[in-house]
């Protein structure tokens, strides 16, 4: 029965580190001698036996008249793969973009300091990764209570951070295309640093969940860090706030800032924010396919208390969705470089620089407290007549009100 137990124990491992699918207290004894569960499965009986923790999180059923189950660290094998993979892309490549950011860059740009934020949050995630690989090649985990609270809160935290983020460069972006002037008096140097720790403060505490939750569980003297709610409407809290929390609000604000992007740029063609919009769209989207998922099973979890189809579905699609999710945090630098296009070759290695500083032509300085354009940029309309002009939807703010006009007579002369 030990031996039988123990291969149930070390069973789909990978499920561990996504802190999805946990252990319960239940009786061990109630396993069948000899019988031949699947590891899965095994897990599940130990989770349905009525014991203390008995309504932690279950794993998806197998039937009992499986076949002689398969080879139990398949799981734990993809589990290292994956994480292997995004710490080795992402790692480099995140540190790279936050080099660049903070020594290559001169004139950065709101975009470019949002960026600088998103790198630094991805670099706290995949640090976390290490300890995690660990975790699977050992079978257990051996870094104790505290170790283990503070990895999952690291993540938690880097979830929040990044949403939030990106959130607010949709609506620096909503905010630059439909109304430029009044988001060149808000874009100084003291709104930007508080609209950021705002977001880090307000990370910090949305993420506090997972160190209330966060368990280090002791079974045949292996210890395990694993997730684990009491209670039914423990899990309904925890999955119901973090999606709300961590997807539906700070994207219900891209939605709003693309769509009136969208309405905006349908009246009026603004050519100098196309590589801006375009990079900020991507990351949007990569953001939301590599989390969606995660946060649809999230609401499965809640549902499945009703229904154990869903329920089900969303254990078995959770692990593999969660790794998924992981892996978001490494994927930015690879966009950044797409979106670098002609610069690699004309640039270098200092491509980057060039992208940050003229994402869409926005080549903005710090300077007096505000952010402002270095050049104001025209576009022909009407057939390309000189005549009629529209401008950078950044207004440029010149050093005097006389600079500023002959600027503009100078402009429109041309």
């Amino acid at each position: 029965m030990v031996a039988k137990w123990l291969e149930c124990s070390t069973g789909r491992l990978f499920l561990l580190i996504t802190g999805c699918q946990q252990f319960g207290r239940s009786d061990v004894t109630r396993l069948k001698v000899g019988s031949d569960l699947h590891p899965s499965e095994c897990l599940l009986h130990l989770l349905t036996s009525k014991g203390t923790m008995a309504s932690c999180i279950e794993t998806p059923n197998i039937t009992s008249n499986s076949t002689r189950p398969t080879n139990p660290l398949a799981g734990a094998s993809i589990g290292i793969g994956v994480l292997s993979l995004a710490f080795i892309v992402g790692f480099p490549g995140n540190a790279f973009v936050a080099w660049t950011a903070i020594c290559w860059v001169h004139k950065r740009t709101v975009t470019c300091l949002l960026i600088l934020h998103l790198a630094i949050a991805d670099l706290a995630v995949l640090l976390t990764a290490p300890l995690f690989l660990r975790f699977l090649s050992a079978k257990k985990w051996e870094m104790g209570q505290a170790v283990c609270q503070i990895c999952y809160y690291i993540c938690g935290v880097s979830m929040y951070a990044s949403v939030y983020l990106i959130a607010l460069m949709s609506l620096d972006r909503c905010l630059a295309v439909s109304k430029p002037f009044v988001s060149q008096k808000i874009r100084t140097r003291r709104t930007i640093r508080l609209l950021v720790l705002a977001i880090w403060v307000m990370s910090f505490f949305l993420a506090a969940p997972s160190l209330v939750y966060r368990k280090v569980v002791t079974r045949n003297n292996t210890e395990y860090c694993i997730l684990c709610h009491q209670e039914d409407k423990e899990l309904v809290f925890h999955n119901l706030f973090e999606t709300i929390t961590g997807f539906l609000l700070p994207f219900a604000i891209v939605v709003y800032s693309y769509g009136m992007i969208s309405q905006r740029l349908k009246e009026t063609r603004f050519r100098q924010k196309r590589r801006t919009s375009r990079l900020i769209s991507l990351i949007v989207i990569a953001f939301a396919l590599f989390w969606l998922p995660y946060h649809i099973v999230n609401l499965l979890d809640v549902i499945g208390l009703w229904s154990d189809s869903l329920k089900k579905a969303g254990k078995m699609a959770r692990p593999i969705l969660v790794a998924l999710a992981f892996f978001s945090s490494s994927v930015n630098p690879i966009l950044y470089t797409f979106s670098g296009g002609s610069l690699i070759r004309s640039s270098g290695i200092g491509f980057m620089a060039k992208l940050f500083e003229g994402t869409a032509s926005e080549v903005s300085s710090i300077k007096h407290g505000t952010f402002r354009d270095r050049d104001l940029k025209t576009e022909p309309l009407n057939n390309g007549k000189p005549d009629s002009l529209t401008m950078s939807t950044n207004p440029t703010e010149s050093s005097s009100p006389q600079e500023g006009g002959r600027r503009l007579k100078l402009l429109s002369s041309t």
